[in-house]
This record gives C-alpha cells, sequence and structure tokens, in this order.
C-alpha cells in the first residue's frame, strides 16, 4: 500500500512516502540522511502525547538518538516568541548545518519548523513528518516555510525544501472529527483547481475516506500530493501555476484574520467556505455554471463541513472590512487582489480581474445569511 511521489526540483528534489506504519520505518527511512545519527525533534504537545514514543522506537531501531521540543498546540504557536524558542532549542542542541532537524507535527509545526530550518545557520536540512490530513496533503510539500504576523498569515517565511516527507496514513486515525474534516477541505481543493476526475471520485467515495477505509485514505493523500507536486516542480516560488494552489484561500485568509486565527474556524474550514464562496464569485461572473458552486456545497455537506458564513460561530465584520482583510494577503500585486477563479470543476484559473464591486456583493449576500 506504499506510495511514493517525488517532487521533482533538480538538486532540491525529494520524496514524499505515503501509507501506514511510517513511524515504525522513520529511521531505516531518514538514516541515508544522516552524517551522525542524532536528530532534532519539533513537535506540538498533543501530537507529543500521541505519537512521540512511536517515532522515538522507530529511529532507535536504527540506532539514531533522538532530541525533542513540544511547544503549544494551536496556530498561536506560528508566532516569533515560539520561532525564538525554537531556534534558540536547536542552537542549545548544537544542531549542525549537516544535521537533520524532523517536524513531526500538523501545518503549524511543518511551517514553523521548517522556517527555524531555513534560517538556523543559514540552512539546515529537516525531514516532514505531518500528522494530520491537511498537513500530508498540503503544507508538507512544496517548501513554503514561515510564521504568522499580526498583519496577516504566513507573512514572515522562506521556501525551504525538505529532504524527505513520511506521510502515515495510520496517524490520521487518531485526528477529532473536526480535524480531519479541515483538513478534507485541502483535499477537495485539488479536485476543484484541476481534476474534475478526482472531485468526481471524491463525491463518491469521500465518506470511504472520512470513515477510515485506509485505501481510499492513501489514494486521496497520494493524489493530492501528486497534484501538488506537478505544480511545485513547475513553479517552486508561487509566480505562476503555483499560485493555484491557493484556491480558496483568499477568502479563507480574510476569514482567518478576522476570527483571530482561533478555534472558531481551522484553516481547512476557511478553505472549504472559501472554495464555495471562489466558485459563487465565478459563476456571477459568467465563467462557470450556476450549477458548479451548488455541487461544491452539496458535497462539502454531505461531508458535514462548513460551507458558508453562517457556520463560523460568533460575529463577523461587514463585507468591506473582509476585503480590506484581503489586501493583506500575500497574492496582492501592485496593489492587485489576485483570485483564484474556475470556469468548472477542475478548471481553475489565476486573475487580478476581478470587480471588487463582485467580490463585495458576494460577501454581502452571504453575511446577510449570518
Amino acid at each position: 500500500m506504499l506510495q511514493t511521489v517525488h517532487v521533482e526540483l533538480g538538486e532540491r528534489s525529494y520524496d514524499v512516502e505515503i501509507g501506514p506504519d511510517l513511524l515504525k520505518q522513520s529511521g531505516a527511512r531518514i538514516a541515508p540522511l544522516l552524517h551522525r545519527p542524532k536528530v532534532a525533534v519539533l513537535t506540538d504537545e498533543n501530537v507529543a502525547d500521541l505519537h512521540l514514543d512511536a517515532l522515538r522506537d522507530g529511529l532507535a531501531a536504527a540506532g539514531i538518538q533522538m532530541s525533542s521540543l513540544a511547544l503549544p498546540a494551536g496556530e498561536a504557536t506560528k508566532s516569533w516568541p515560539h520561532f525564538e524558542r525554537a531556534v534558540e532549542w536547536l542552537l542549545a542542541e548544537k544542531i549542525e548545518r549537516r544535521d537533520v532537524v524532523v517536524a513531526f507535527g500538523g501545518g503549524v509545526i511543518g511551517d514553523l519548523a521548517g522556517f527555524a530550518a531555513a534560517t538556523l545557520r543559514r540552512g539546515v536540512r529537516f525531514v516532514q513528518i505531518p500528522t494530520s490530513l491537511l498537513a500530508q496533503v498540503d503544507s508538507s510539500v512544496g517548501g513554503k516555510t514561515g510564521i504568522n504576523a499580526p498583519q496577516g498569515k504566513n507573512l514572515i517565511g522562506a521556501f525551504h525544501q525538505p529532504s524527505l516527507v513520511l506521510a502515515d496514513t495510520s496517524v490520521l486515525g487518531t485526528m477529532t472529527q473536526r480535524d480531519f474534516l479541515s483538513g478534507y477541505g485541502e483535499v477537495v481543493k485539488y479536485g476543484l483547481l484541476g481534476d474534475a476526475a478526482f472531485f468526481e471520485w471524491l463525491e463518491a467515495t469521500g465518506t470511504d475516506v472520512f470513515g477510515g477505509d485506509m485505501a481510499a485514505r492513501v489514494r486521496a493523500v497520494t493524489r493530492s500530493v501528486q497534484m501538488k507536486a506537478d505544480i511545485v516542480a513547475r513553479d517552486e516560488t508561487e509566480q505562476g501555476d503555483r499560485a493555484l494552489l491557493n484556491l480558496g484561500h483568499t477568502f479563507c485568509h480574510a476569514l482567518e484574520a478576522a476570527t483571530g486565527y482561533s478555534d472558531r474556524l481551522l484553516h481547512g474550514e476557511g478553505v472549504a467556505i472559501g472554495c464555495a464562496l471562489a466558485f459563487e464569485l465565478s459563476s456571477r461572473l459568467g465563467l462557470c455554471s450556476q450549477e458548479d458552486p451548488s455541487r461544491v456545497r452539496a458535497h462539502l455537506r454531505t461531508m458535514g463541513m462548513k460551507t458558508d458564513l453562517a457556520d463560523i460561530p460568533g460575529d463577523l465584520p461587514g463585507a468591506e472590512a473582509l476585503v480590506d482583510l484581503m489586501a493583506q494577503d500575500k497574492k496582492v500585486i501592485d496593489g492587485q487582489l489576485r483570485f483564484i477563479l474556475a470556469r468548472g470543476i477542475g478548471q481553475a484559473f489565476v486573475t487580478s480581474d476581478v470587480p471588487r464591486e463582485a467580490v463585495l456583493s458576494v460577501l454581502e449576500d452571504a453575511l446577510a445569511t449570518v
């Protein structure tokens, strides 16, 4: 059942290995990267409680020693104070340029640990061992690392590719339903942006993925990673095609900022709502049929996911304020917001030619149901 996706980036190429029970094999798979049998692991407290012993055992089986630092779980950890703590700990552990840092956790830990590795001694290698569905299909692949700023999400960071990604699908069984469905929002995104057949497969099989069918989970993760790997290989630093991966994210990042990067809205939930809004905007602009946004929402609802602004608890700012929050997005170029819109399911494209009034109209109507 093990699958391997190769990310082709010349000298920075690496493999993403996907399948069950990879923690048990972690030592054998990481050992070829090491100059000495030692790794430093950055994780979070929740993952440490659930899986750190298994990782330690897997590494020890290959004679690899492990030191670890567990940071608090949650989006607030992607910040300067925790970044500083991580870097100072790595220095105290005497991690050298030829050593390997292991990012063991969800997207927060992967982003922060990767950024720490990128900056420590001007760059040390790191291995991603993503423990959430969202991290396995998205943030662990492609080399985007970073932390948040008060002005917006992921505004501070670097492109720093991992040397290896181990996506152990067995650990997904310990996720809460909400966290798993948050990650599923990113899985759906891949079908919507470039593979209509994959979206159709998800419509038919998504409940099996959610229900724990391991073969279905491996297939969902593998297809998502392959799509991302292909795009990253074409456009590593997001000068063109890679922006397609941000389908739903322009809306999502504004909603995350509006909710204070809190548990009111998880990232994948924001992506799901953002995809629904992006298709609604595309439909109103005459780019896709009116049936497409309805189909997107129908599948998300079938999976028990958030689909509308009304699904976000608490108050939200008005449409004008949300558009202003979008202006802090990294995808802004020369003051112009870039949107990822769609001519149909599986047919996304990048554009800056979106009237502000159209965006406001979609948001106003969405807010009217809150």
